[in-house]
């Protein structure tokens, strides 16, 4: 018999492509939020983002490589299959008719943090979760106004080794030819070749 999910994280994030930071993020997310589960989230139609992502099956297939290590990591399709615009919201209030009683988190890098307030319906994300927030300086250190975030929100700062790794440095250094090299977790990169994904232009 399963047991109950008492505490759920939520990652969300385009994945394009998913890198070694991405995966130890949910790592930390996991270990020190104790989490009976953390589901991860590639991203659907990006109302924010100003570039056309890599197709979603890519980028769904991808991210299931990545934290295919992680026991209590799930990748989640729901953004994906979703028509119109994603919302975190919307999704924190899925989760939640899923399982009303588990703690939520939201877990999320330092760069997501700063611009949560200009995040759709931010107040209501911070009422239904709990933010956990690793910065790329190490542990988030002052809670949540270290990166901005409201003093109603709820704050855990997760501590993570630093790295300077990101998807788009990966798909420059891709398109420009060159090796990714050491930010791609195992089989990502496999499969960003057998695919021809960031192909130089």
């Amino acid at each position: 018999m399963n047991q109950p999910v008492r505490r759920l994280g939520m990652f969300g994030g385009a994945f394009d492509p998913p890198h070694r930071a991405h995966v130890a993020l949910a790592q930390a997310a996991v270990g020190q939020l104790q989490l009976d589960q953390l589901r991860i989230f590639p991203t659907g139609n990006a109302w924010h983002k100003s570039r056309a992502l890599t197709p979603a099956e890519h980028r769904l297939a991808m991210a299931r490589l990545a934290f295919a290590a992680i026991p209590e990591a799930e990748v989640d399709d729901r953004e994906i299959r979703r028509t119109g615009p994603t919302y975190t919201l919307e999704t924190l209030r899925e989760l939640h008719a899923e399982f009303p009683q588990a703690e939520l988190f939201l877990v999320m890098g330092a760069d997501q943090a700063r611009a949560f307030t200009g995040w759709r319906d931010w107040q209501a994300i911070a009422q239904l979760a709990t933010l956990a927030v690793a910065g790329r300086d190490g542990p988030a250190e002052g809670g949540g106004q270290h990166f901005g975030l409201p003093s109603e929100a709820r704050i855990q700062p997760l501590q993570l080794p630093l790295m300077d790794d990101s998807a788009t440095g990966i798909r420059v250094r891709l398109a420009a030819g060159q090796d990714a090299g050491a930010p791609l977790p195992a089989g990502v990169a496999g499969y960003i070749a057998a695919h021809y994904l960031y192909l130089p232009t």
